[in-house]
């Protein structure tokens, strides 16, 4: 077998780098717009950029990879433990919440990516579906499920996984970091560098997902 075999499955077709090209075009005009109708003035640029990273990887990670045939048992406890997945990173992620105000349900109008965003906060639930984490989180949930159906190991992507999440995890990036550079540095690189930390990890964690039977073997 060839070195570079295992990279095969990441090189894309014309076909998928014309439909990666009209979907950035897309996203482009789509932010464009949203400056002009809102009267917004972009002040910093990744801001805008961050959610499409997150939205893209996911749809990639989608055309990649496809979940293996297998019997009803083995499918019902992949679906359980890629269901288990997502909920833990979503109520970590502040997606989801055991706790509310009680008012009830609202439509969040944010840049594109961001929102629209379905929010609800009862007496004893609450969720926050931002669109580029929701499908993030879903799609890493799918991947840890195709993962666990083929009997993968899949673990330690799988953990990364869960630093993608900003809130839950810079307070422990910052107390390691501080032990090491002091607590001023790794206070300052966590307030500054959240989203592009997490960003850059959820591609991290995508990627040896979906690479993980060149990995395994």
């Amino acid at each position: 077998m060839s070195v570079a075999s295992p990279l095969a499955r990441f090189r894309p077709t014309r076909g998928q780098l014309l439909a990666g090209a009209l979907l950035v075009n897309s996203e482009v005009l789509l932010v464009l717009a949203y400056l002009t109708l809102a009267n917004v003035t972009a002040t910093a640029v990744m801001p805008y950029v961050y959610p499409f990273v997150w939205i893209n990887v996911s749809l990639w990670a989608l055309v990649r990879v496809r979940a293996p045939d297998a019997g009803r048992q083995r499918t019902l406890f992949a679906a359980g433990v890629g269901l288990a997945y997502f909920l833990l990173l979503g109520s970590v992620g502040g997606l989801f919440a055991l706790s509310g105000s009680g008012s009830g349900f609202r439509l969040a109008w944010l840049p594109p990516g961001w929102g629209p965003a379905f929010l609800y906060e009862g007496s004893a639930f609450s969720f926050a579906l931002v669109p580029y984490k929701t499908l993030g989180y879903a799609v890493l949930g799918y991947l840890v499920s195709v993962a666990a159906l083929d009997a993968a190991r899949g673990a330690l992507s799988g953990l990364l996984g869960v630093f993608s999440c900003v809130s839950c995890t810079l307070p422990v990036v910052a107390t390691v970091a501080s032990s090491f550079f002091g607590a001023s540095v790794a206070a300052q690189f966590a307030t500054t560098r959240p989203y592009g930390i997490s960003t850059v990890v959820f591609a991290l964690t995508v990627g040896l997902l979906v690479w993980r039977p060149a990995l395994s073997r």
